[in-house]
């Protein structure tokens, strides 16, 4: 006969829930979907298409944070029912689907809970990841070239929009650089405990058989700014050079000069982009990056300076923050937050969500 109890569970649950909607701010959330969407109805929104965007996108992503804390108190209330029902009809397979139910409202909870640790600055922005090969020749450019798939896996996963936008290829396999942008809320603050380099131990598919080879990729990511957030760039800091865009190993597949390259002059910062269909487009998305660089540039060095005259100059983390073993062993481990995992294939593949979480967990007890 079956048994179920999850009274404990789901107390704990609801208690969690209440938590988050607390932090949230629910009240404020519908208030602010309600301006959003009085400015949406506006006859002349469209008049400026770059506001419009703006808010567009605000209220879709405000309304889909509402429409997942709602989904969540529905789920707690149908648990509760599915429960009931499994017991009163002595039904496994009803059983069963409560328990895969309970897991996932647990695993749902768990991630809502780490999004109200996001509360920096720049947290809830869209991000701008760009990957380097390091050291290690063909294995680096190798390693780089799967760190980006699993980047890309994961924002899939997740169902976040993902749009790579400048890859530099290698000679013989894999990439130099890659950069691609996650458009969804909160992209930043989730990844930016990505940020730093990364290490691969394994049997090194291109050397000599039977020899190790350490290899490293360097994780780049910054917010992405509104416009009118962008600081000014005045033509004669900048140079603009333009390319035919490349496919892996040089080969062409673009017969136009439409790939750009946009260096700042007085920083060094150099920007490239070639996968939109013009030059035009490519210029205007590698100006939107190097704005966003040089914004988040002026506000590090601001801290930096009020750091100093504090007198509390702290290091940033260190150089390798993550290692990735595959021989002789099998093993992901963040060496910040000492966790790990045994399944790296499963991380190549996008399972990522337990290393961003306990980042973003660490990072916030680093801070206070």
């Amino acid at each position: 006969m079956i048994d179920l109890d999850f009274t404990d569970q789901i107390a704990q649950l609801r208690s969690t829930f209440g938590e988050i909607v607390a932090v949230i701010g629910v009240d404020r959330l519908e208030a602010e979907i309600a301006e959003l969407s009085e400015q949406a109805g506006a006859p002349d929104l469209w008049d400026d298409p770059d506001k419009a965007q703006q808010v567009t996108s605000a209220l879709s992503h405000k309304q889909s944070d509402l429409a997942r804390i709602t989904g969540i108190r529905r789920r707690l209330d149908d648990l509760e029912v599915l429960v009931e029902m499994a017991n009163e009809a002595d039904d496994e397979e009803s059983a069963r689907e409560a328990a895969d139910e309970l897991a996932g409202l647990q695993k749902t909870l768990a991630d809502l809970e780490v999004q109200t640790l996001l509360d920096g600055e720049y947290d809830d922005r869209p991000a701008v990841i760009t990957i380097r090969a390091g050291a290690g020749g063909v294995d680096a450019a190798d390693f780089a070239e799967m760190l980006l798939r699993m980047y890309l896996r994961w924002a899939e996963q997740h169902k976040y929009p993902a749009k790579v936008m400048d890859t530099s290829y290698a000679e013989e396999a894999g990439i130099k650089s890659a950069t691609f942008e996650v458009d969804a809320p909160y992209a930043f603050g989730k990844l930016s405990v990505e940020a730093g380099t990364h290490r691969l131990v394994r049997m090194s598919p291109f050397g000599a058989a039977g020899k190790r080879q350490t290899s490293f990729a360097a994780v780049e990511v910054i917010p992405l700014f509104e416009e009118t957030e962008q600081v000014d760039i005045p033509e004669n800091d900048i140079r603009v050079d333009v390319f035919r865009s490349s496919g892996p190993g040089g080969q062409s597949v673009n017969t136009t000069d439409s790939a750009v390259r946009i260096t700042h002059l007085p920083t060094g910062i150099v920007v490239s982009m070639q996968n939109e269909k013009s030059q035009i487009q490519n210029r205007a998305a590698a100006l939107r990056v190097l704005q966003s660089r040089l914004l988040l540039l002026q506000k590090e060095q601001e801290a930096a300076t009020k750091k100093e005259l504090a007198g509390n100059i702290t290091a940033s983390w260190g150089d390798q923050m993550r290692s990735y073993v595959l021989a002789p062993y099998q093993m992901v481990k963040d060496l910040r937050t000492e966790y790990e995992v045994s399944k790296p294939d499963d991380v190549f593949d996008g399972d990522l969500d337990g290393f961003i979480n306990a980042g973003i967990r660490w990072r916030k007890q680093d801070n206070d």
